[in-house]
């Protein structure tokens, strides 16, 4: 969808912004540019949609030489996000979300009527929000008009030059969701500007690692911090990478332990006997369909008659498919020694520590030689 051929910008007085830069968007894909000020990851972003023009080389859109095509005509099919968000402060927010569809000849009515429902997708009510003034809006709210605004028109491409940087953090995050959750939606090729290596990795299906006016790494998120190409990679996402990765690695079904587990219906006296046979002191309570009950300790089972009545809730659980990194928040927040992973509700097996790192080494391992987690053969700690 983007593609940058041997493309330079070069400045009057001599400075090299970027230099020689060569890479290729595929379509749908959302790629962060990450790294230091002054390093042309803006200037790369703003040459998509001529901002600013390139020196030398070639930028490719959908096919399309962009330097072929009125910058107006160009701009009006990308969608353009910036920190700073721009509302225009004398129009309502339905208004300032139709705003392209409007310059674009869009009758007045369909124009609002996409605007609202963009307004939506980005979770704001435009009953509730549509009347209201930039003002009248918190930062995260009118950042999430700034972003609703870029998709009135349906472009292909958006470009998005640190939209979540001028909110706290917590905003920051919750912008960072949902925008995930939209995205999902959308499937809008994107280039997003940041200069937080913990968004880039959040965010980006790749990652575009910036030196000085050149890419110095550009790969997946879990390549670049498991292997990152150079020294300088290496010190830009930090000595903490191992734990950056846990955020992009997801927990998958092999990766689990299958603890002792007793059914509802069972009689507790022949559940107390197979764990005791099993040298086990507590199970995990599945009802007939395999969905998670609770769990129940041994000695509880010796006098029980119904197993379902003596479960205890169970608090530490995360979803197949959650990133490690959310398992290990829960094992801390619950001060539990493992958590349930389940399918909806369906109990898959339990996450201990010892096979979380192993998760975790397993997907290093496989980006390192080009194959799937579950290929990957070392010795486990948990087998020894």
């Amino acid at each position: 969808m983007i593609r940058f051929e041997q493309v330079t910008k070069r400045y009057p007085d001599g400075t090299t912004a970027v230099d020689h830069l060569s890479f290729e968007v595929a379509e749908g894909e959302l790629v962060t540019l990450v790294g230091p000020s002054g390093c042309g990851k803006t200037t790369t972003m703003m040459m998509v949609n001529r901002l600013i023009e390139p020196t030398s080389g070639r930028i490719l859109v959908n096919g399309e030489d962009i330097m072929t095509v009125d910058p107006v005509r160009l701009r009006r099919r990308i969608g353009y996000v910036i920190q700073q968000v721009g509302l225009f402060p004398h129009r309502t927010v339905l208004d300032n979300t139709a705003t392209v569809p409007a310059l674009i000849g869009w009758k007045r009515a369909r124009a609002r009527e996409r605007a609202a429902e963009l307004l939506d997708l980005v979770g704001l009510d435009p009953a509730t929000y549509g009347p209201r003034y930039p003002h009248q809006l918190s930062g995260g709210q009118r950042q999430r008009v700034g972003v609703a605004r870029a998709l009135a028109a349906d472009p292909p491409v958006l470009l998005m030059d640190e939209p979540f940087g001028a909110v706290d953090p917590v905003v920051r995050e919750q912008l960072q969701d949902e925008f995930l959750r939209m995205q999902a939606t959308v499937r809008k090729t994107v280039l997003l500007v940041t200069h937080d290596i913990e968004e880039a990795v959040r965010l980006g299906d790749r990652i575009a690692v910036y030196g000085r006016g050149r890419i110095e790494q550009y790969d997946t998120p879990g390549a670049v911090l498991g292997r990152p190409a150079s020294p300088y990679v290496a010190g830009f996402v930090g000595a903490d990478r191992g734990l950056k990765r846990l955020s992009v690695t997801e927990i998958e079904p092999g990766d689990l332990e299958q603890p002792p587990v007793v059914r509802m219906d069972e009689p507790g006296a022949r559940a107390a006997a197979r764990l005791r046979a099993d040298r086990a002191r507590w199970a995990v309570v599945l009802d007939a369909d395999g969905d998670l009950h609770g769990w129940v300790g041994l000695e509880e089972l010796e006098t029980a008659e119904d197993v379902g009545a003596l479960a205890h809730r169970m608090n530490a659980w995360v979803p197949v498919g959650a990133p490690l990194k959310q398992a290990f928040g829960v094992m801390l927040q619950h001060d539990a020694g493992w958590v349930a992973v389940l399918d909806g509700s369906r109990f898959l097996g339990v996450l201990t520590p010892a096979k979380l790192h192993e998760a975790l080494r397993r997907s290093v391992d496989a980006d390192a030689q080009g194959v799937e987690r579950d290929e990957v053969d070392f010795d486990s700690v948990s087998d020894a």
